[in-house]
């Protein structure tokens, strides 16, 4: 059992403490001062918030407080901290490229929804709503259809109309498949959070942040060749 069920604690509670040591984190980082303090100190916080982040939905099926709520914050959290590590890292450049590390994993997000999608398989099971505060939920809601709701209207539509291009008629279930294999899954899957912060973890300890933040146009231009070998292979399936 997840030992913090043991504790009864709060999922909730979790997710607002891993968030904190993620700003902290970067506040650290944007201040400077000793290598301990300013590099090694913030690369474990981040470590353990992503211990914590991990450990934040399996305590909530745990303890059956599964909650609406408590996805939305925890998504939006996320987005908190990275926006913060950017900007600590890299300045007024840090915003961008937070949009552009939300579209590699928002990436990630919808190749594992299309993954399961195509083979009958369920993504996510819907959260319970009990327990959701509903003002709280409308605002976490309404934060989430303005950010994160556009770039994967804008994703999902795009891969669509590359695989219907790829196949020049409407895709067929075994099209679905090919245009959905495993290996794509776990590619955008090594390219998501934990392994985002892992990555920044190390080039803290190397006093290189900026390794980090120039990795990120060099993500996406992975992801667009892998979506173009898909492409390539659901192609030759069609034919």
């Amino acid at each position: 059992m997840n030992p913090l069920a043991r504790l009864n604690v709060n999922p909730i509670h979790v997710v607002l403490f891993h968030t904190a040591l993620g700003v902290y984190a970067a506040w650290l980082i944007r201040r400077g001062g000793p290598w301990w303090q300013s590099r090694l100190a913030p690369a474990l916080l981040l470590q353990l918030k992503t211990v914590l982040d991990n450990l934040d939905g399996q305590l909530a099926r745990a303890t059956g407080r599964t909650t609406e709520t408590g996805r939305y914050l925890d998504t939006e959290m996320d987005l908190v901290v990275n926006l913060a590590l950017n900007v600590a890292i890299a300045g007024r450049a840090g915003v961008p490229l937070t949009v552009l590390q939300s579209l590699i994993l928002t990436t990630d997000f919808l190749w594992e929804r299309d993954y399961r999608a195509a083979r009958g398989e369920v993504f996510r099971e819907r959260a319970a709503q009990a327990g959701d505060d509903p003002r709280v939920l409308a605002a976490l809601k309404a934060v989430y259809a303005a950010y994160f709701s556009p770039q994967e209207h804008l994703l999902s539509d795009w891969f669509e109309a590359r695989l219907n291009a790829a196949v020049d008629d409407s895709p067929s279930s075994e099209q679905r498949r090919a245009y959905t294999p495993l290996p794509i899954t776990a590619i955008a899957a090594n390219l998501g959070l934990t392994t985002q912060l892992a990555v920044l973890g190390l080039c803290l300890l190397e006093n290189s942040p900026r390794l980090y933040t120039r990795s990120l146009p060099l993500q996406t231009l992975l992801l667009l060749g892998v979506q173009r070998w898909r492409e390539g292979r659901v192609g030759r399936t069609a034919t």
